[in-house]
């Protein structure tokens, strides 16, 4: 029986589009308003929702999200407020599959089984660990598989063959193909490295293949929806957030920028 997230992502490309996936920290602005604005994100057409789990030092993350981060943190956010915003946004939206994006090191705390146990029983589909190695990863692949949970692991451009291969042998669900050297963060253009990157993925995969690489607008969005199997989109919804003058502009803002982007991957 195919997965939560597998099915959602058949069902996009059975329209012969990409999926559009969405990123947002938990706790940001607030924990409710966290709740609010991922709902918004589904409403405005994601396909595919990444909660983020916010870290107090989010190496991988450029500074929207960092900054976002902060926020989140300085709010007090903790796991269960993750959890909570993935049931509410699940359960309000039974047709989208929510994942946790998060650094390993707070699941390691938390309690491995723990945290697949409560993922689950949260209605979350999956897991995108950005840090873990696969060669580490089997504690909590079988306790994923155990509650039907899929595992996402991240590509980019350095990634050599070989190293493809092991990678997309351990993950399921997708692969996240992080096609900019360096951070996240909205990009002015889309580069070359993010087609060869799914090329290759995909010639040791037969996972989805989805790009995150700073998409902010529909034009850059229909540019990676022409190769990929998804498109990731996260610094640009922080950023509506941040520059809104209160909740509810910004959850207009992300809920409009999620309509645009879903247009955007929809194009022939």
């Amino acid at each position: 029986m195919a997965s939560k997230l597998s099915a959602v992502l058949a069902a996009a490309k059975n329209e012969n589009r990409a999926a559009l996936i969405g990123y947002l920290p938990a706790g940001f602005p607030t924990v409710d308003g966290g709740i609010a604005a991922v709902k918004a994100l589904i409403e405005g057409g994601c396909d595919v929702v990444e909660v983020g789990l916010p870290h107090s030092d989010p190496v991988l993350d450029g500074p929207t999200i960092q900054t976002a981060d902060d926020i989140a943190l300085r709010g007090g956010v903790r796991i269960k407020d993750v959890l909570r915003t993935v049931a509410e946004a699940a359960a309000a939206h039974p047709g989208t599959a929510v994942l946790v994006m998060t650094y390993w090191n707070p699941v390691e705390r938390y309690g491995v089984a723990r945290f697949a146990a409560d993922l689950a029983a949260a209605g979350g589909a999956g897991v995108i660990l950005p840090d873990l190695p696969v060669e580490e990863s089997d504690e909590w692949r079988k306790a994923a598989g155990e509650h039907g949970l899929d595992t996402v692991f991240v590509v980019a451009p350095s990634s050599k063959d070989p190293r493809l291969a092991e990678v997309t042998a351990a993950g399921s669900g997708f692969v996240y193909a992080a096609a900019v050297m360096g951070v996240t963060g909205t990009r002015a253009a889309v580069g070359n490295l993010a087609e060869d990157l799914v090329a290759r993925t995909r010639a040791t995969t037969d996972l989805p293949v989805c790009v995150g690489l700073g998409v902010s607008n529909a034009d850059q969005a229909a540019q990676v929806a022409a190769f990929a199997d998804g498109v990731i989109v996260g610094s640009a919804f922080v950023q509506r957030i941040l520059d809104a003058a209160d909740e509810a502009a910004g959850l207009a803002a992300v809920r409009g920028l999620a309509a645009e982007l879903a247009e955007g991957v929809r194009r022939r």
